[in-house]
């Protein structure tokens, strides 16, 4: 059994994880198919929005601790894990298309980094979120770094040091989801979220996501000159231009991609 699986419905990409034995815990087998599929993602100009989903009862529980238990007296092992896992978490901010996770169960660890991780993300009214290493002897330290950056230290700080569960309407207050729906209307509000995102240029999709992240952590004066550039740039394209001649004519864009 394949521990991803990639459909696309073009425009959208479905990305999803397949170990529902083990809550979809991140192997390091599981988070090497991931890269894959993000890497065949990237390239694919029919796929304008990525979904992340997980089967079985829940989306993520994390890291595959049977695994690192046994490699747990190698560090070289042990850093080989945590290796992969940052390279897919970054290639989610490389990638041109909208990531959105799609949540539903618990989304723990490594889990709920993914969740932050992703540009965007929907969950079940039931779905919980933690980052509980610290009761199981291992601070979760790299699922700290797109949470702090998602939710603000605060928030962090008390998730990382309880290791207690959020709930996804807390999820919500705290920004680490952008939308909470019931259960039995999950798949079909992430897959009307995506469409609605797909309307938009994919170049320009992809030009505004690479712009945000690249601002984000600048102080102001130096994002304002970043985003002058890029703006500028942006206005000149093809797609531009189709954008504000459909708007002052009255009708629908035609999107060249370029």
């Amino acid at each position: 059994m394949n521990s991803v699986l990639l459909e696309k419905d073009p425009p959208i990409g479905w990305l999803t994880l397949n170990r529902p034995e083990s809550r979809n815990a991140l192997s390091l087998e599981m988070i090497d198919s991931v890269q894959g599929a993000l890497n065949e993602v990237e390239k694919d100009p029919q796929v304008s929005i990525l979904v992340i989903r997980g089967n079985g009862p829940g989306f993520s529980a994390g890291h595959d601790l049977r695994e690192m238990k046994r490699k747990h007296e190698s560090l070289g092992e042990l850093r080989e894990i945590f290796t992969a896992c940052n390279k897919m978490m970054l290639k989610l901010h490389e990638l041109p298309q909208p990531v959105i996770a799609q949540v539903h169960g618990i989304a723990t660890a490594a889990g709920c980094q993914l969740v932050a991780a992703c540009d965007l993300a929907i969950a079940e009214t039931g779905a919980r979120f933690a980052t509980p290493g610290v009761k199981i002897g291992i601070f979760c330290t790299t699922p700290m770094i797109p949470l702090v950056r998602v939710v603000g230290r605060r928030r962090a700080m008390d998730m990382l040091l309880s290791g207690r569960f959020v709930s996804a309407e807390e999820a919500l207050r705290f920004g680490l989801v952008n939308k909470v729906v019931p259960l039995e209307k999950l798949a079909d509000e992430t897959r009307n979220w995506a469409l609605e995102l797909a309307q938009a240029s994919p170049f320009v999709l992809g030009l505004g996501k690479h712009a945000f992240y690249s601002q984000v952590d600048l102080d102001e004066k130096s994002a304002y000159g970043y985003a002058k550039e890029v703006i500028a740039m942006n206005c000149m394209a093809e797609d531009a231009f189709e954008g504000m001649s459909a708007f002052i004519d009255k009708r629908k864009p035609v999107w060249s991609n370029k």
